[in-house]
C-alpha cells in the first residue's frame, strides 16, 4: 500500500503529527442506464468490424506477428522463433540495455548511433527507438517533434510500441478522434493474443514504491525462487498437499509471483495435484491441452479435464466446456445450444467469462435471436468483474455506436485499458525483474519505455527510481549521465503524466514541485492545479495544502472561510487528520479574531525561531525506533501546508 504522511508544526506550542494515507486509485464501477444505450437497436454488422472473432475460424498468429520488433528475444531467447527484425536493431538494443545496466555512458553513445543509422535505412523499429531517444533526450538533444516524426514513421511500419506512445501522445491532447483509432488496433492485437498466446492475459503491475517508500511487501512477494514464502509453500507441496501444489503449477504457468514462465513445471504440479483430487488443477490442465501450452494441443483431453473440474464443483470450467462446443473442438460438432447451457451455467456460478461469451453470443445471433442490448448487459456484467474482452466489446460500441451511444472519450480510455494488455506488457515483468536484481539503470529503461507508451505505473516507478537514487539510478543526458537538472525535468515530466491519469500521490509530489520550486519554477498558482487535481481524487492531503493555501494567499485568493471548508473536507475525507485539521482551524481563529497581531506574526515566524525543529522533535518528544519518521523537515517547511515528499 502506498502511503504518504501529514506533517505539520503550528502554533507557539509545537505539536509534530503523522498521519498514514492510502492513495490507492479507487476502483471504477461501470453502470449502464438506459440513456446509455443506443436505441437503434440493431448492431449494423458489429459483430464484422474487425479481425477479432472469438468464435470465428481465423487462423492464430505468431508473437512476432503481433507485436513485431518484441524485446522478448533479449531477455527471453528462443532459438525456434524466427526474428523478422534486423540483426542490427538487436544488436543496437542489446547494447543500450547493457550499457544502462553497467552505466557506460560510452557504449550508450555507440547503441544509439547504431541504432540511428539503421533508422535511416529504414528499419522501423529503429525509428522507434530513435523516437524514445529524442523523447528521453538520451544522447540526443531532447526534441518532441523528432520523437513524434519517428514514432509515426515506426508506427507506419508496424511497431506497436510506437502505436502506444503516439496513441497517448494523442490522448494527453485530448485529440480522441485519432487515439482511438491506434488504440481500437492495438486491443484488437492485444485480445488475439489471449486467444492464442501461450502466455497469461493477467497483467499484474508492480508498483515499486509505497509514496516516499519502497514497497517491500509486493517486492518480497515479486522474488521467484528466493523468496522464503515460495520456498516454504514448494517443501509443503513436495510433502504432497495438493494446494500448495496447485499454486506453485499456476505460479509457473502464468509467471507470478516473480518466476519465469514454464509450462513444464506448471504441467508437473497440476498433474501432482490432481493426483490428490484437486479440482482447480483439472481445469487448468484442459486450459493446457486447449492451448497447447507445453504440449501438443489435443482438445478431447481438453474437454475431459475440464468435464472432471466442473464436476468436482469448480463452475468455472463450465465456461471452458461451452467454447469448445460453439467452437466444435473435442466434440462431434459445434452444438449451439449446448454452448449456451454451458455458458448460462458458468455465468449462475459468477464466472466473469460465461457473462462475456454470453453476451457474443447475443451480439452475433449465434444459436440465439440477436438481441444487442442483452449482449451489452452481459458484457457490463463481465467488464464490472474485470473480463478484459468485454471492455474491448464495449469500446467497440462506443466507438461506433452500436448498442451505446457513441463516446470516443469512453471508447478510448476502454481500448486504452485492453491495450495495455498487450504482448508489450512483458517489459513491465523484466523491468521489475531487473530492479529486483539491483539492476537499477536496466530497470529504468524499461520502465521509462512504458512510461513513454502510456502505463501509468511505470511512469510513477521511473520517477521514483530517479528521485530515490539520484545519480546511482544511471540516468543518461544529452551528453552523458543526467545533470542534476535533467534527472528532475524527467522526473517532474513522468510524474505529471502519471498525475494525469489519476496518481494522486503524483499529482501531489507535482504540486510540491511547484510550491516549493523543485526541478522547475516556483509557481504557486500551478501548485494549486496540482493539488486540485489531487484533491478530485478525494485525498485528504492535498484537500489540506489547499486549505493552507487559502489561508495565506499563496497561488489562491487569501479566504478563511474557503480555507476552514477544505480543512473540514480534508477531516471528512479521512479522521485520522483530526490532529492536524484541528490545528489548522486553530490557527484560523487566531486570523480571523487577531490579525495583524504580534501573536500572528510570532507564529508564521516560527521556522526562522526553530530551524533545527525537526531534529529536536525526532530527538527529544518521539524515539526514533517508534516513530513512523519518512525524513527531516527542511526548515522553511515547518509553518507550510502538510506534506511528505522526497526532496
Amino acid at each position: 500500500m502506498r502511503i504518504s504522511g501529514y506533517r505539520i508544526v503550528i502554533l507557539s506550542v509545537l505539536v509534530y503529527s503523522i498521519v498514514l494515507l492510502s492513495v490507492h486509485a479507487r476502483p471504477v464501477v461501470l453502470v449502464l442506464s438506459n440513456d446509455d444505450l443506443n436505441s437503434g437497436g440493431d448492431d449494423n454488422g458489429v459483430g464484422e468490424s474487425s479481425d477479432f472473432d472469438d468464435f470465428g475460424e481465423s487462423e492464430p498468429k505468431s508473437e512476432e506477428e503481433l507485436d513485431p520488433g518484441s524485446w522478448r528475444p533479449i531477455f527471453e531467447p528462443d532459438d525456434s522463433t524466427v526474428q523478422a527484425a534486423s540483426p542490427q536493431y538487436y544488436s543496437g538494443l542489446r547494447k543500450i540495455l547493457s550499457a544502462a545496466s553497467e552505466g557506460n555512458f560510452r557504449l550508450m553513445e555507440e547503441a544509439v548511433d547504431e541504432i540511428e543509422a539503421a533508422s535511416s535505412a529504414g528499419d522501423p523499429h529503429s525509428q522507434s527507438i530513435m523516437g524514445f531517444v529524442y523523447g528521453l533526450g538520451m544522447m540526443r538533444e531532447k526534441s518532441k517533434s523528432k520523437s513524434f516524426l519517428h514514432h509515426n514513421f515506426a508506427s507506419e511500419g508496424g511497431n506497436m510500441q510506437s502505436k502506444m506512445a503516439l496513441a497517448f501522445t494523442y490522448l494527453r491532447q485530448d485529440m480522441h478522434d485519432k487515439a482511438v483509432l491506434l488504440y481500437a488496433e492495438l486491443a484488437e492485437t492485444a485480445v488475439n493474443s489471449f486467444l492464442i498466446s501461450k502466455d497469461s492475459p493477467v497483467v499484474e503491475p508492480t508498483r515499486i514504491h509505497s509514496g516516499t517508500e519502497e514497497n517491500k511487501a509486493a517486492l518480497r512477494k515479486s522474488r521467484g525462487e528466493e523468496d522464503e514464502d515460495f520456498q516454504i509453500l514448494e517443501y509443503q507441496a513436495q510433502k504432497g498437499n495438493p494446494a500448495a501444489m496447485y499454486r506453485i503449477g499456476l505460479f509457473y504457468y502464468f509467471g507470478l509471483r516473480g518466476l519465469r514462465r514454464d509450462h513444464t513445471k506448471a504441467l508437473h504440479w497440476f498433474k501432482k495435484a490432481v493426483e490428490k483430487g484437486e479440482p482447480k488443477s483439472m481445469e487448468l490442465l484442459g486450459e493446457i491441452y486447449a492451448r497447447g501450452a507445453g504440449v501438443e494441443r489435443n482438445y478431447t483431453k481438453a474437454l475431459e479435464w475440464l468435464t472432471l473440474a466442473a464436476k468436482e464443483g469448480h463452475f468455472s470450467a463450465f465456461n471452458g466446456i461451452g467454447y469448445l462446443y460453439v467452437k466444435g473442438y473435442g466434440v462431434d460438432k459445434k452444438n449451439y445450444t449446448k454452448a449456451k447451457e454451458y455458458f448460462e451455467k458458468a455465468a449462475d456460478s459468477e464466472d466473469p467469462s460465461g457473462h462475456y461469451n454470453l453476451g457474443v453470443l447475443y451480439l452475433k445471433g449465434i444459436g440465439v435471436k440477436r438481441d444487442v442490448r442483452q449482449a451489452t448487459k452481459y458484457f457490463f456484467v463481465a467488464a464490472n468483474a474485470g473480463q478484459p474482452k468485454a471492455f474491448y466489446q464495449l469500446a467497440k460500441m462506443f466507438h461506433t455506436g452500436v448498442g451505446l451511444k457513441k463516446n470516443l472519450e469512453m471508447a478510448t480510455s476502454f481500448y486504452k485499458l485492453v491495450a495495455e494488455r498487450g504482448p508489450w506488457s512483458s517489459l513491465s515483468r523484466w523491468a521489475l525483474e531487473a530492479y529486483l536484481k539491483g539492476d537499477v539503470g536496466k530497470s529504468l529503461i524499461l520502465y521509462s519505455r512504458m512510461a513513454e507508451m502510456g502505463y501509468e505505473v511505470a511512469q510513477s516507478n521511473a520517477a521514483w527510481i530517479l528521485d530515490k537514487y539520484g545519480e546511482r539510478s544511471m540516468c543518461m543526458g544529452v551528453s552523458g549521465f543526467c545533470t542534476d537538472k535533467e534527472r528532475h525535468e524527467r522526473a517532474h515530466s513522468l510524474w505529471w503524466r502519471a498525475s494525469e491519469q489519476g496518481n494522486e500521490h503524483a499529482a501531489l509530489l507535482i504540486g510540491d514541485a511547484y510550491y516549493y520550486g523543485r526541478g522547475t519554477d516556483r509557481d504557486f498558482v500551478r501548485a494549486a492545479e496540482a493539488y486540485m487535481h489531487a484533491k478530485s481524487q478525494s485525498n485528504a492531503q492535498a484537500m489540506f495544502n489547499l486549505g493552507y493555501m487559502h489561508e495565506h494567499g499563496q497561488g489562491l485568493p487569501f479566504d478563511l472561510h474557503l480555507a476552514k471548508r477544505y480543512y473540514d473536507q480534508a477531516l471528512v475525507s479521512d479522521a485520522a487528520a483530526k490532529l492536524p485539521v484541528t490545528l489548522a482551524l486553530a490557527s484560523l481563529w487566531l486570523r480571523r479574531n487577531y490579525a495583524d497581531t504580534v501573536l500572528v506574526k510570532f507564529v508564521d515566524s516560527l521556522p526562522e525561531v526553530y530551524p533545527k525543529i525537526e531534529t529536536w522533535i525526532e530527538n527529544v518528544v518521539f524515539d526514533e525506533a517508534a516513530a513512523d519518521v519518512a525524513q527531516p523537515l527542511a526548515p522553511d517547511v515547518a509553518h507550510q501546508h502538510l506534506a511528505a515528499f522526497p526532496r
